[in-house]
């Protein structure tokens, strides 16, 4: 039988991740069983919700098994199918994870989803037009839920769930402001993404000061933030935050490696009668074809111009992300595995 290529969680990191807590193997390919699918993958995608999976700490999923293939979102083309839903040379997206290829049981709904390539790139189904462009869509229309001529802020906005965000935003009339590490990625903000403003938040020691930076970029404070990072990027968006302002709340990068996140002003939320709310976009999988026809049709217009950073090859997965978790990535952060 082929061989399969995969990376598997080994150990749990002990404060930072780093790359011996992955393990490289190799598998033989079972024979394909009644209602599954063998998958070829072109593309994994890595995103920084995988650093919370690998502690045994309590969250809303559970941990990554020790020895078992890292979990991850892929693309890629159908080999081999027992499937009647499915054919040889059908380009699929699904949960394929750190592996070359994956045998899905398509009888499960949703295990594997053909994609049309036709006006969009296959590697952009794992970010504007997959999971982080939801993300994205779900925080802002559900949560924030803003009004044309309002000012809305988005943490990490050079990335996938980012640049999705700011189009979303800017095609429902918003003043949108982004915060992103470095001036190359601030640039590509306001030049590409067509955000109004962006703040490099590496040019601030502390919050205070990037809340005055914060403050000349959104002159008439801000209605609606979307979280990734929390820390002091939170705190100074809450000191510019309006009255009646929503936060969206998806990540908390900053406290990934189990460090503990204070709150400058928590005051702040009463004063102000924010609404604060986190959420896990698998878990709202109703929005999920209305946003990805609305995020589909933003990158076949070219509304919406995505950027990609791709490792080579399966063996670069653990140090992309690491780098993508210390912000190294310019984009969406993906693997290609053909």
């Amino acid at each position: 039988m082929p061989l399969n290529h995969r990376i598997v969680l080994d150990n749990r990191p002990q404060g930072e991740a780093t790359t011996q807590n992955f393990k490289l193997i190799e598998v033989p390919l079972p024979e394909l069983q009644d209602g599954q699918v063998l998958v070829c993958h072109h593309f994994l995608s890595l995103d920084p919700y995988m650093r919370g999976r690998m502690n045994e700490s309590k969250s809303y999923a559970q941990p990554q098994p020790l020895g078992e293939v890292m979990i991850g979102g892929t693309v890629g083309e159908v080999v081999d199918s027992r499937h009647p839903k499915f054919k040889a040379g059908d380009q699929v997206v699904g949960m394929g994870g750190w592996q070359e290829f994956s045998v899905v049981d398509a009888t499960v709904v949703g295990a594997l989803r053909k994609v049309d390539t036709t006006h969009v790139p296959l590697s952009h189904y794992l970010g504007a037009v997959g999971m982080p462009g939801v993300t994205a869509w779900y925080g802002l229309v559900k949560i924030i839920n803003p009004k044309a001529g309002e000012t809305v802020t988005v943490s990490a906005a050079s990335g996938a769930v980012g640049s999705a965000y700011g189009a979303l935003a800017k095609a429902r009339g918003c003043r949108v402001v982004g915060i992103a590490g470095g001036k190359d990625k601030c640039d590509y903000v306001v030049n590409e993404l067509g955000f109004d403003a962006c703040i490099d938040y590496k040019e601030h020691k502390d919050y205070l000061s990037l809340s005055k930076a914060l403050r000349e970029a959104c002159p008439n404070g801000i209605d609606g933030h979307f979280e990734n990072v929390g820390g002091m990027v939170l705190d100074a968006v809450m000191l510019r935050t309006n009255a009646f302002a929503r936060i969206a709340v998806c990540g908390m990068i900053a406290g990934y490696d189990g460090a503990p996140l204070p709150m400058a002003n928590p005051a702040l939320i009463l004063v102000n009668r924010m609404k604060i709310e986190g959420f896990i976009v698998s878990e709202h999988m109703e929005v999920w074809p209305e946003a990805l026809q609305e995020l589909g049709t933003l990158v076949g217009t070219g509304k919406l111009r995505p950027r990609e950073s791709v490792a080579q090859g399966l063996a670069a997965a653990p140090e992309a992300f690491l780098g993508l978790l210390k912000g190294k990535n310019f984009g969406k952060q993906l693997v290609k595995l053909v």
